[in-house]
């Protein structure tokens, strides 16, 4: 702390103190090594800057593996240059000058924090820290008992010093830390017996009762956000987030302007009820298919890896001489890495054919429906302009629809350009589908692709030839017609049969 470096001029971790500080880490012969030419600090893991005086937490970014950063008996008055160092387990910042929890975020996998003897007065900010099991904030500032419950929100917890606070001098103070943070197995360095934690949480059950009942609808509530989200990835996956429901269709009619008042129109209602439900049926028709087609395409590739697995481990010698044996007796060669690769890349295109016709017949289907609506409305729309050239027009039509009607091009516009807007709405969810099918087509073959190589190089070449039906026999010595890219795709090269 402060009173041990009144004389001495504050640090901030330089270069040079980061040197020194990993060359006493290292044991005693590559010490020597380190001192002579700079170590790759990339594979450090450990670091102990302690009684260096420093005041400022700097230039650490590099150390992006550390796991243990001992930074005790320092000056430090701010947590701060740790976002980088996203390895680390265990960190000891004890004995400085330290006011407020912070810039933690990053540090997820921090099991083991030490923060005795600062100057905090408010445990915050921790709550990214769900692997912490050891926690000390003794003496500290720490004035009011109610803040240790901000604690619970750190399930792994178990070990906790808060010794030497001032809130430890208050009656109970044992009893409520215990019953408030019931997963406690070592409280200011003594064991938790079963006894007091049994007395700890009848005493404060008319605190604690509440206090669950709460987290119990936090958890339930992100429980069911979790399984929204993991519900959205999948039916992102499967390239059909957004189609069962009225989602797609709300879409089209969003931000219409001038063309919502044509909802009012007689006969425009009505048309409105039956729309959306055919809309919304077929959208929802084309999500049930492409759910089912996305389990049958990861059992299909699933299976797929797993056979490519369980091949690529077979000893490489040994299927070279299952190769010779059937060279030998001039018979076809039965290699299954490549019937699995390219059983693979024709099944993704099979897939992938049938499921963007299947979106292509249903986009039009969407289309059509969209057509059909608009020809309606401008039925009705041609109707009251036949009335209003009559002077026919019924007293009680809506003031704002006249003066909309007044000039004929402006309606037919309004109702133009809408129809326009939602078919470009619907034929770019279309793309997006198409888009993302062809996508997954390509990582499947990218993702196949090493698996290929290594064939190429273990299998001789007629091998690869006896693979692609229709290939001329006259043609089966001449390797050179095959290419990886010919091989994914299911089909020979120019020149071949």
């Amino acid at each position: 702390m402060t009173q041990f470096f009144n004389n001495i001029e504050p640090n901030v971790i330089d270069d040079e103190i980061l040197q020194k500080a990993i060359e006493e880490k290292c044991p005693e012969d590559l010490g020597d090594i380190a001192r002579k030419e700079s170590i790759n600090i990339k594979v450090v893991t450990e670091i102990q800057i302690s009684f260096k005086n420093i005041l400022q937490i700097a230039n650490l970014w590099p150390l992006e593996n550390l796991t243990k950063l001992q930074l005790d008996n320092n000056v430090i008055e701010k947590i701060e240059g740790l976002e980088s160092l996203v390895h680390l387990v265990w960190l000891d910042l004890s004995f400085n000058n330290i006011e407020v929890i912070e810039g933690l975020d990053t540090l997820v996998k921090l099991q083991d924090l030490s923060l005795y003897s600062n100057r905090i007065s408010t445990i915050e900010h921790m709550d990214t820290l769900q692997e912490l099991q050891i926690f000390s904030i003794g003496n500290n500032n720490l004035t009011v008992l109610e803040n240790v419950i901000y604690l619970r929100r750190l399930k792994s917890l178990q070990t906790l010093n808060l010794s030497g606070n001032p809130f430890c001098s208050e009656e109970h103070y044992r009893l409520f830390v215990v019953a408030h943070l019931p997963s406690l197995v070592y409280l200011d360095f003594k064991l938790v017996r079963k006894s007091t934690a049994k007395a700890a949480a009848l005493k404060y059950q008319h605190l604690t009762k509440p206090l669950e009942e709460e987290e119990a609808q936090v958890l339930a509530l992100q429980e069911e956000e979790d399984a929204k989200q993991k519900e959205l990835e999948q039916q992102q996956a499967a390239f059909v987030e957004y189609l069962n429901g009225p989602f797609l269709f709300d879409s089209l009619h969003e931000e219409e302007g001038e063309a919502t008042k044509l909802v009012s129109l007689p006969g425009v209602e009505e048309l409105l009820q039956a729309y959306p439900c055919w809309f919304v049926s077929v959208c929802e028709s084309l999500y049930n298919y492409g759910l089912e087609e996305y389990e049958k395409r990861e059992a299909e590739v699933s299976k797929f890896y797993k056979r490519l697995h369980e091949i690529l481990a077979v000893n490489q010698e040994e299927s070279k001489r299952i190769i010779s044996d059937f060279e030998t007796r001039n018979e076809t060669i039965p290699p299954k890495l490549p019937d699995s690769l390219l059983c693979l890349c024709k099944f993704s295109l099979l897939v992938c054919s049938a499921f963007s016709l299947t979106t292509f017949c249903t986009f039009n289907q969407c289309r059509d429906l969209e057509n059909q609506h608009f020809e309606q409305v401008m039925e009705i729309v041609q109707a009251i302009l036949k009335k209003i050239a009559l002077f026919e027009l019924e007293e009680d039509f809506p003031e704002d629809l006249r003066a909309l009607f007044e000039d004929k091009t402006t309606v037919v516009n309004i109702i133009s350009v809408s129809h326009s807007i939602r078919l470009r709405k619907i034929d770019k969810r279309e793309s997006d589908m198409l888009s993302n099918t062809y996508q997954w087509q390509k990582s499947v073959r990218e993702k196949a692709l090493p698996g290929l190589c290594w064939t190429l190089t273990c299998l001789q070449s007629h091998c690869l030839v006896s693979i692609c039906p229709g290939f001329p026999k006259g043609e089966r010595q001449k390797p050179h017609l095959y290419r990886k890219d010919h091989l994914l795709h299911g089909h020979p090269a120019e020149g071949a049969g």
